[in-house]
């Protein structure tokens, strides 16, 4: 006989007890809602989670030196160095003529600052074995939070760029201010300078060399504080102020004599204040769409601009910097900005993050609504209210532990919120589905019912969280890139499982017990079998025996379900392996911006590259998606962090130039901004081979970014030339080229071309007494100018310097450059075709190294198709057509193949781990060694919905674009996802066994017993799998984790069917010799 008012034993009871009994549970809901609230206040918000990777470029100037001078002087004793330091995992250079650029990478998550100072440390306790022949080093430090967060273009119609970059120094001066900015800089426009244009003629018959205008204005930028005398009672100070103070000043200075007469600077030069000469473009346009939709009349031609790129400093909320960068600048509008000047924002990562921020809290919100009004639908109003406080407390929590561990809120951490929705709104539905189900039997009073209820289900659901947080604990130890972008995905879904399991026990006992004790049938009119209170619906306890009984009774049909079971997972394992289901590590993302990377052939001068461009603009100013468009050329675009680790920043010269365009909202646009490149890559591409330049079509990534997708590195044996090595890249390159669907091909080899060399004739120069060094100076100044001196001129927000070179056409030719004229020891004037000839030589190749090896990079992308499809395509082909002897193709070093192969490895290594720790659990829960590998066979079998579901996506919605498929990839977030539905099938499997073991100790046949209790959870299994879905629905909209999304949803189809038919066949199957032989007994 059933004791009415009897408690069930064990400390948890009695906690659950004490909530149902006390206020705790409104204390508890109100200290958890306020924590949750400050901790959305209170985290910092973006849109990536921030990945720290100490990065440091040092720059090593050795003038006169060849490249392979530098590199076995210079680069390769630094590399060295730099390799022994601690925490060092790449060490890059390359070595041109004249200089060596090394980069220093550490592990990612080192301390940025210690990295730093380690970096330093070593290359001061060893400056002294730099050779002579360096002569400065520069160290500069790159870090993610140098990459500007916003940028704000000046253009206009009535200034030019030397106009609008005076006005964008004064306001990035006042800009400078606003709290937690940290580097700032300018891009564009030409700066101010006072230009003094040599005349050789007139220096000649004058007897006047560059370098005696050199040392006069050297000479006269000086100035001394000389001390003070007392007079009077009184202490004066003496200064001297020589400075020149305007380009007035400048022409009037004394350079030399002749003929008893003061040579002054305007008799052997022009001498001007204002823009210094083009060595980059930097223009702005509307597109047409834009200017028709805006009225933008006139503005459909490209106008100069220059743009402010401002970063903010480390920890700080980018949506706060940002609006008030923004705030600022209305200000300025008002104050400092003339009119005609237009300000546009061409870069706001703060308010995409808001915007993501807040598109996935929507999502969020959106999907526990769903849920709860299917729940409210299915079990009832009082019992989805129960779920409806349940959920916002375990996100709640977890967000505030978030909060306290540094995590900002970005949209992993979001989206790991949306899928552990799934998972926390398990434990409640199985709680409250069981608190209904007993009190409704009537066999005990609400609240011993409510307990028993309780410690029911219990065991399991305690075990079901211990195995889905050991499940994604393991996603910690992934190394790389990777490892900080799925941190949060790591913690918080342990989080939210684990506060789910705490509310649990806490606050669902009570308020079920407060909303559904008056559901209670009346005393006197219950069974003390509960047969008549049974809550579970005959037609379903007949539909459930009619598909599974069959299977109890008959042997052979359990081995035709056994086989049918395997024969789907092996077919769904061969949808990949026979590539009907692509793979990629991470798909792409739809932002509102792409790149456009232009290189013509190294020595196109700027005025050609610069009309090349102008080609591209008027095409894309004809994309209806493009609202705006930045052109850069010969000079580098204002870095994201794709071009930080990719190293566009150093890109510089009249050959190279950038393209900025900015995409309509999401929106106001049908196709991702993707399918629009794809679109336009054909196009693009024709215009390219038009005007013979390489164009790569760049977007950001949406986890880690790669110097490419696909990237072959080509080493070889120290006694191969670096040539060899270019040539085995040309032939790597030809492979690419061929390879379908692989495009952007280029590589770090540069245009063969000449220089002109002048060789001096040293027996001519010494009897003249000119030195080598004086003509390398000289030679130096009239082609690339020099700056001996700078004009103090009160109210410069910059360096105003006098720069001294030859005009244009006195240096744009080897018969102009034999003119210039040289002074000899005794005052003679010689020009400089006398002391020596110009000949052509060919220009060095730059020679790249890699972790202290020789090393050439061919990259390339992907359009339409999976890289590891490719790469796998070209290993072969390149196993049948090796390099030659002694060189070798490494295609995992760089690229989203290593970082593909680093995660699996991780990833694999880590479950493997978590695989034997859920095993245990298992063992010790079920006292078992069969069952647990029964249940946990889940996470592969899940392969059976999810395979055939991402193949009838692709068959049905993956349309081609452009002449390129553009398929739905499966990815790691999908994987993710199977992990996720591994958890909830556990979950699931667990509870059933746990009800099924409770009826046969109560005596109920084995059979009967398994028919019985998987008609009991078949509701709350069918409506977790429910749950999840619709919490899922939401995600599929998003371009990362709609993978993710997908893959739940089609997974719970097998999981759900897996945990309804498998399991309770399979236990009948392993547990009915066991049954009948203790029956016997």
């Amino acid at each position: 006989m059933i004791q009415r008012d009897s408690r069930p034993p064990g400390v948890i009871s009695r906690i659950v007890e004490l909530f149902i009994t006390s206020k705790l549970s409104i204390l508890f809901i109100i200290f958890a809602m306020a924590m949750g609230a400050a901790a959305v206040l209170m985290t910092p918000r973006e849109e990536e989670p921030q990945i720290v990777v100490p990065l440091a470029d040092v720059y090593v100037n050795a003038p006169g030196a060849s490249a392979e001078e530098v590199e076995k002087l210079v680069a390769t004793p630094l590399e060295r160095l730099l390799w022994q330091i601690d925490g060092v995992e790449y060490v890059y250079s390359v070595s041109r003529r004249d200089m060596a650029i090394v980069t220093v990478r550490f592990y990612v998550g080192e301390d940025r600052e210690r990295s730093l100072v380690k970096l330093y440390n070593k290359i001061s306790m060893n400056m002294d074995q730099a050779p002579p022949l360096v002569q400065s080093w520069l160290i500069r430090p790159m870090e993610i939070d140098d990459v500007p967060i916003v940028n704000l273009t000046l253009y206009s119609e009535k200034y030019d760029d030397h106009e609008l970059r005076r006005i964008g120094e004064e306001i990035l001066s006042r800009l400078a201010g606003v709290p937690d900015i940290s580097r700032t800089y300018i891009v564009g426009g030409r700066s101010r300078e006072v230009r003094v244009a040599l005349s050789p003629d007139r220096m000649a018959g004058l007897g006047v060399s560059m370098l005696d205008v050199w040392r006069a204005l050297q000479g006269t930028d000086a100035a001394v504080t000389a001390g003070s005398f007392n007079r009077s009672n009184r202490s004066v100070s003496v200064t001297s102020d020589s400075f020149v103070a305007s380009a007035r000043h400048v022409a009037d200075l004394v350079v030399s004599t002749h003929g008893g007469r003061p040579v002054y600077l305007r008799d052997i030069a022009k001498v001007t204040d204002g823009p210094e000469e083009p060595t980059a473009h930097t223009r702005f346009g509307f597109s047409n769409a834009a200017v028709q939709a805006g009225s933008l009349k006139g503005m459909t031609h490209d106008l100069p601009a220059v743009t402010l790129a401002l970063a903010k400093k480390r920890g700080t909320n980018a949506v706060r910097v940002a609006d008030e960068i923004l705030i600022k600048m209305d200000e300025l509008k008002k104050t400092v900005i003339p009119d005609g000047v237009e300000v546009v924002v061409t870069r706001n990562y703060g308010e995409t993050a808001q915007f993501k921020v807040n598109d996935l809290l929507g999502s969020l919100v959106f999907a526990i609504l769903t849920v709860v009004g299917l729940l409210a639908f299915t079990l009832g109003w009082r019992e989805a209210l129960v779920v409806a406080l349940a959920v916002p407390l375990s996100f709640s929590l977890a967000l505030f532990v978030n909060y306290t561990f540094g995590f900002t809120i970005n949209r992993v951490t979001l989206f790991a919120l949306i899928l552990s929705l799934g998972l926390v709104v398990d434990d409640p539905i199985t709680n409250v589905d069981n608190i209904q189900r007993h009190i409704r039997m009537g066999l005990r009073n609400p609240l011993s019912a409510t307990l028993h209820a309780v410690q029911e289900v219990l065991p399991p659901v305690i075990m079901s969280t211990l195995a889905i947080i050991i499940s994604f604990v393991p996603l910690f130890f992934i190394t790389g890139m990777m490892g900080p972008y799925m941190a949060p995905m790591a913690a918080n879904v342990p989080l939210t499982v684990s506060f789910s399991t705490v509310c649990a026990l806490t606050v669902v006992p009570w308020f079920s017990y407060l909303l559904l004790r008056r559901s209670a049938p009346a005393s006197g009119q219950q069974d003390p079998s509960g047969a008549d209170n049974d809550v579970t619906p005959q037609w379903v306890k007949r539909g459930y025996r009619l598909v599974v009984g069959p299977f109890l009774d008959s042997g052979l049909k359990r081995f035709l379900l056994y086989a049918a079971v395997f024969f789907l997972l092996v077919l769904s394992m061969a949808l990949a392996l026979f590539r009907y289901v692509p793979m990629k590590m991470l798909p792409f993302d739809n932002k509102n911006e792409f790149q456009i990377v232009i290189d013509m052939p190294e020595g196109t001068p700027l005025e050609e590259t610069s009309r090349v461009v102008q080609e591209f603009e008027q095409y894309l100013r004809q994309v209806p998606e493009v609202t705006n468009l930045i052109s850069y050329t010969g000079t580098a675009s204002p870095m994201d962090f794709n071009g930080m680790v990719r190293h566009y920043y150093l890109r510089q010269g009249g050959h190279v130039a950038d393209i900025r365009l900015n995409l309509a909202v999401r929106e106001r646009r049908k196709q991702q901004s993707h399918v629009i490149m794809l679109r336009l890559r054909k196009d693009l591409e024709a215009i390219a081979s038009r005007y013979g330049a390489n164009i790569k079509l760049v977007e950001m990534p949406p986890g880690p970014p790669v110097i490419a997708t696909v990237v072959a590195e080509i080493y070889g044996s120290p006694d191969h030339a670096y040539g060899d090595l270019i040539e085995a890249g040309k032939t790597v390159q030809g492979i690419m080229e061929t390879e379908p669907f692989v495009v952007d091909i280029d590589d770090t080899s540069e245009t063969p071309r000449d220089r002109i060399d002048f060789v001096l004739d040293k027996e001519k120069a010494a009897f003249h007494g000119v030195s080598t060094a004086m003509i390398a100076q000289t030679l130096k100044t009239a082609l690339s100018g020099g700056k001996p001196a700078t004009v103090h001129r009160h109210g410069e927000r910059r360096p105003l310097p006098v720069k001294i070179i030859l005009p244009r056409d006195k240096r744009s030719g080897i018969v102009a450059l034999t003119q210039i004229p040289v002074k000899g020891n005794d005052g003679s004037m010689i020009p400089l075709g006398e002391l020596g000839t110009f000949v052509k030589v060919a220009e060095d190749q730059p020679i790249y190294h890699k972790n202290l090896e020789r090393v050439v990079y061919v990259f390339g992308e992907m359009a339409g198709r999976a890289p590891a499809e490719a790469i796998l395509d070209m290993q072969k082909r390149m196993d049948d057509q090796p390099l030659p002897r002694g060189l070798r193709t490494e295609w995992a070093g760089e690229g989203e193949w290593k970082i593909t192969l680093r995660v699996f490895r991780d990833m694999g290594i880590s479950y493997l781990a978590a695989l034997m720790g859920i095993y245990t659990l298992l063992v010790i829960q079920m006292n078992s060694f069969f069952m647990p590998l029964l249940i946990m066979a889940s996470v592969p079998l899940t392969l059976i919905g999810i395979m055939p579901g991402f193949w009838l996506l692709n068959l049905l919605l993956a349309d081609p674009v452009g002449g390129f498929d553009n398929p739905i990839f499966f990815t790691a977030t999908s994987m993710i996802g199977m992990i996720a539905l591994g958890g909830i099938v556990i979950r699931n499997s667990l509870v059933l066994i746990e009800f099924v073991n409770g009826a046969v100790k109560e005596g109920v046949a084995l059979r009967n017993a398994i028919l019985e209790s998987g008609a009991i959870r078949m509701r709350p299994i069918l409506l977790t799998a429910a749950t999840t879905a619709l919490g899922a629905w939401p995600i599929t909209l998003d371009p990362i984790f709609s993978g993710l999304a997908w893959a739940l949803i089609f997974g719970l189809f097998a999981s759900t069917l897996f945990t309804l038919i498998i399991v309770p066949v399979a236990f009948y199957a392993l547990q009915r010799k066991l049954y009948e032989s203790n029956n016997s007994l």
